[in-house]
């Protein structure tokens, strides 16, 4: 069976021409936005050299809050300014809030950020000036998982030297601290293991949890 040839005027070739034309349009447009989207996905931008410099801006900022000689009441504004600037707050907060996270609302998700944020700094900002007359020193970065992680060690006087791990990730935008392993422990899972008990003993109010965190740290 032969098939005619259908000319330019025919009404199925027109429509075959407009559907190929849609669906050409529509793959293009796909494959552009999956382009920008690699190139806008921070996840894929971050690497070893930039993981550990970040690090060393971070450490380099820190050695000098420590041995400035201020309290920590003098310190506590700019331990919390120093908090927002390197660590994934948001990221951060809610994973260790865990589960009930998804069913808080947006307001009190913030409140409960805001709380979390003051908290750490006040509670760390205490424990970064035990560090006082030593210094970090940052050792090297490697690729951990989907993120990266950076070696340091910490030197105190009086103390043998112990291992600080910096994790670090870039998925909120830019590098920003999400955990850090403290002689071998995830501060992500032991403050979620103390915040969660904390929501408890508040009889899972996330709103009582949120107060309660303000007053801590």
């Amino acid at each position: 069976m032969l098939l005619t040839p259908m000319t330019e005027s025919t009404p199925m070739r027109s429509e075959m021409q407009r559907s190929g034309m849609t669906r050409r349009g529509l793959l293009a447009g796909v494959a552009a936005a999956a382009l920008v989207g690699a190139a806008a996905d921070p996840a894929l931008a971050l690497n070893t050299g930039q993981a550990k410099a970040m690090v060393d801006k971070l450490v380099a900022e820190l050695n000098v809050m420590i041995n400035s000689g201020k309290t920590a009441s003098q310190l506590r504004g700019r331990f919390e300014q120093f908090f927002v600037t390197w660590a994934d707050v948001p990221t951060i907060a809610r994973s260790i809030l865990g589960p009930d996270a998804r069913s808080a609302s947006a307001a009190q998700m913030r409140a409960y950020t805001a709380a979390f944020q003051g908290y750490m700094a006040r509670k760390y900002g205490k424990r970064y000036l035990e560090f006082q007359g030593g210094e970090i020193v940052v050792q090297r970065a490697e690729k951990w998982k989907s993120h990266y992680q950076v070696h340091t060690t910490v030197k105190m006087r009086g103390r043998a030297p112990f291992s600080v791990i910096f994790r670090v990730s870039d998925r909120s935008g830019r590098e920003k601290i999400f955990d850090m392993i403290i002689e071998g422990i995830s501060l992500l899972k032991s403050e979620a293991v103390e915040v969660r008990a904390l929501l408890d003993r508040n009889g899972g109010s996330i709103d009582k949890l949120t107060q309660a965190l303000g007053k801590m740290g």
